[in-house]
């Protein structure tokens, strides 16, 4: 069991569909981006209905780090090379736009996900002072973001509570949240504003009747005017083009037992930190007192069989002063990557809209994204043009050979890091 299960706000067990219904949209997955999205719509007066084929959050949505990221998966500077500057200035306030949102709606609708301020991106080799302080002053003068300060080695090493890192950057802007109590607090309020979810109702093909859009479960079929798709790495063929483009993989978090007065010693600004590994480390600590700790994944089906000796290698490269404490939780999740790291955004048949492959960006900007997808299929597509413009070229090989390709590139690069 994950400790996000472990503490979650109780939320009572939901229908799955049986028989035939009818809603004006249908949303298929009930993570950050369909809720996101039956949120919207519901607020606005539209009648939705979402599938989701286990519960709630149960996916990528409820098991990520729970770290908030600001902008793009990609920086401004590589942004502005591949879609030039309007796009990518627009790109930033889009991003600024979802983190206001996020903000916003976790305080408008009282979700208890314990949302704190401050990231950490920590440089893992010598060097890179230079490029972190290039990235402040471009960030603070073309866009007028003045969030970002670079942090020295020694006082990096006082904060975390380790010497391994060569200093970095603080975002005072970033943060860090609980990331299932996020998922059902979304779900909590798409239902007060009428929504309806189905859990345990996997969606296994859709087809259109007569102008409309069928879409069938084990038990059941939504009819519906559009539909929205946004099962991220767990997308399969209905998703059409964004199957090519979204290649699931694995990540692996644990949580040590409560640290006590060990805890003051280790990230005592209780920022969230990330660093620069191909393969990130991620870590930050829980509102009781432990370490959350995410390292290594893996690029084929299934989990190792020992997660918790698997990630906590990794943290004691990190934190080697943590290898008597106990390990209380671990487990994995499956996220989507693309080639390029952005989103897979955009209409892949009249009416049906996609959004997938967050790279690890999606606990700020899917929420957002489900109310673009919203706004899109209500007549305003500004959001959803934009990210649809962002190149997302599918893997190479095919079908039968992308998965092979992709899992040797990525392990090779993955390689670099321990070297």
């Amino acid at each position: 069991m994950s400790y996000y299960a472990a503490t979650a706000t109780p939320f009572a067990a939901l229908p799955p569909l049986t028989g035939a219904v009818q809603a004006d949209i249908c949303v298929i997955g009930a993570g950050y981006t369909g809720l996101g999205a039956a949120l919207e719509l519901a607020q606005r007066g539209v009648s939705v209905i979402v599938l989701e084929a286990g519960r709630v959050g149960s996916q990528a949505s409820g098991l990520n780090g729970g770290q908030v990221h600001t902008g793009q998966r990609r920086d401004q500077v590589w942004l502005e090379k591949t879609v030039g500057l309007d796009d990518a200035m627009a790109l930033w306030r889009l991003a600024q736009d979802a983190r206001a949102h996020l903000h916003a709606t976790v305080a408008d609708h009282a979700i208890a996900c314990d949302l704190k301020p401050g990231m950490i991106h920590a440089r893992h080799r010598p060097g890179g002072e230079a490029e972190d302080a290039a990235h402040i002053e471009h960030m603070a003068g073309r866009y007028g973001y003045d969030a970002l300060s670079l942090i020295g080695r020694h006082a990096l090493a006082n904060d975390l509570g380790t010497d391994v890192y060569h200093g970095g950057l603080l975002d005072r802007d970033g943060g860090h949240l609980h990331a299932l109590n996020l998922a059902l607090g979304l779900a909590r309020a798409a239902m007060a504003a009428g929504a309806v979810i189905h859990e345990r109702s996997r969606a296994l093909s859709w087809t259109r009747q007569g102008g409309k859009i069928v879409v069938f479960t084990a038990h059941g079929r939504v009819t519906c005017d559009q539909l929205i798709l946004s099962g991220d790495g767990s997308l399969n063929h209905m998703a059409g083009p964004a199957q090519a483009r979204v290649m699931p993989i694995n990540n692996f978090i644990l949580t040590t037992e409560p640290l006590g007065d060990l805890a003051d010693q280790i990230i005592a600004s209780d920022a969230a930190v990330a660093d620069s590994r191909f393969v990130v480390n991620y870590f930050r600590k829980t509102s009781d007192g432990r370490l959350l700790f995410g390292g290594g994944e893996n690029y084929r089906p299934g989990f190792p069989g020992d997660i918790a000796g698997f990630v906590r290698r990794h943290m004691l490269k990190v934190y080697p002063r943590l290898k008597d404490v106990k390990i209380d939780h671990a487990w994995g999740g499956t996220l989507g990557i693309t080639i390029n790291r952005v989103p897979f955004v955009g209409e892949v048949a009249p009416g049906v809209r996609v959004a997938s492959g967050y790279s690890g960006q999606g606990v700020m900007l899917a929420p957002y994204v489900g109310k673009l997808l919203a706004d899109a299929a209500l007549g305003e597509g500004a959001g959803v043009e934009l990210l649809s413009r962002l190149p997302t070229p599918p893997f190479p090989g095919g079908r039968l050979l992308r998965w092979p390709l992709t899992v040797a590139g990525l392990s090779w690069y993955a390689m670099r890091d321990r070297l």
